[in-house]
């Protein structure tokens, strides 16, 4: 292919572990990765017999060459697809393919690659944890819907319009809470999969600010507390206004309940270079906007597990998602979202997203 130079991938160079055996079952490959995740030597291995080179088991307890017979069997199979046995009592995942050279002819090699399995308990360990999460902060709201509803029911007449009113303002506070963590786990969902719907039009993020520190205002927090600083004419600013008030929500929500003193948010014109492992650092040019508070902060160690799954900075409450959600919608919009400490020693989170016009109106 026009000069393009190939070179031959060596067994060790490949991530998953690999063990190949020849038409007479005996290993004629077993490399560094297979040594790693079997705990056993090449040297050990080579010229074994593949049953006993790699003694493997199902989840029951019974030998597992014995059972699917890859040169005894039925000739037109061609492998087993990927399953958990077990080696040495610890869980692998294996995969088989049965070379042969004609359809239904004997089999030449046996190719079994192993993965070990930590990446998946990882992932099942971060649904548990997820679904936990989820049920903990749905018994709260849920409860006390259920409460208060079947309190009215049973003794509506007992009550004035005043105790009433404050009940059903209690379900409707609750209910609202519950429609947020639902949004957010639809929002997490998305993300995970790369599926997060951006839908862009013209925003003003000045004004979104000032919108949300009012409402923050109407709920009871005093307005010396915020301080909000705009700087340089607008640029030409696309996003998506209901994901971009998810976010500036969630940071405002952060520097109030986390933080201390003056929230301080600033917006105005940026350049911001993203550098993304493996790739050319890029340049992203537009509106920054950034949340400092007082606080305490962030501890330097602590900063790298800001944006992830279940990251608490205190037990003020909180499900722990609200900047892995930043983090993702951010990102969605072909932007950067930091970290680091204000000058006044408290937790500073800046987002730049691209301006100009997107693409699909060009």
């Amino acid at each position: 292919m026009g000069g393009v130079n190939w070179a031959p991938v060596e067994p060790d160079d490949l991530p998953d572990g690999l063990v190949v055996a020849d038409g007479q079952g005996r290993v004629v490959v077993f490399n560094r990765a297979a040594e790693r995740i079997t705990g056993r030597s090449a040297r050990g291995a080579i010229g074994v017999p593949l049953e006993r080179a790699l003694p493997l088991e199902d989840l029951d307890g019974r030998r597992w060459w014995r059972l699917t017979d890859p040169y005894g069997g039925l000739a037109v199979r061609t492998g087993q697809p990927e399953r958990n046995l077990l080696l040495d009592g610890r869980e692998v995942l294996v995969c088989a393919r049965y070379v042969r050279d004609a359809p239904r002819g004997p089999v030449r090699q046996v190719v079994v690659t192993l993965r070990g399995t930590e990446a998946r308990r990882r992932t099942e360990r971060s649904h548990a944890e997820l679904i936990a999460t989820v049920a903990h902060e749905l018994r709260s709201p849920l409860t006390s819907v259920k409460g208060f509803t079947a309190t009215l029911l049973a003794k509506w007449e007992r009550f004035n319009d005043g105790q009433k009113r404050v009940m059903l303002e209690t379900v409707d506070a609750d209910a609202d809470r519950v429609v947020r963590l639902i949004a957010e786990l639809l929002d997490i969902s998305r993300i995970d999969a790369g599926r997060l719907e951006i839908r862009k039009q013209r925003i003003d993020l000045a004004a979104a600010v000032h919108r949300h520190v009012a409402g923050k205002v109407a709920a009871g927090i005093p307005a010396e507390r915020f301080d909000i600083r705009v700087a340089g004419p607008p640029a030409e600013q696309w996003g998506d206004p209901d994901k971009l008030d998810q976010v500036l929500a969630n940071l405002l929500e952060n520097a109030v309940r986390h933080g201390e003193g003056t929230v301080t948010i600033e917006v105005g014109p940026a350049r911001e270079l993203v550098e993304t492992p493996g790739t050319p650092p890029r340049a992203v040019e537009g509106t920054a906007v950034t949340v400092s508070d007082q606080g305490a902060g962030i501890p330097e160690e602590a900063m790298p597990r800001v944006f992830t799954r279940f990251w608490r900075g205190s037990r003020r409450g909180g499900t722990g998602l609200g900047l892995y959600i930043v983090k993702g919608i951010v990102e969605a919009h072909g932007g950067v979202v930091r970290i680091s400490r204000a000058d006044g020693g408290g937790a500073r989170f800046r987002f730049v997203l691209p301006a100009g016009v997107p693409d699909f109106m060009l």
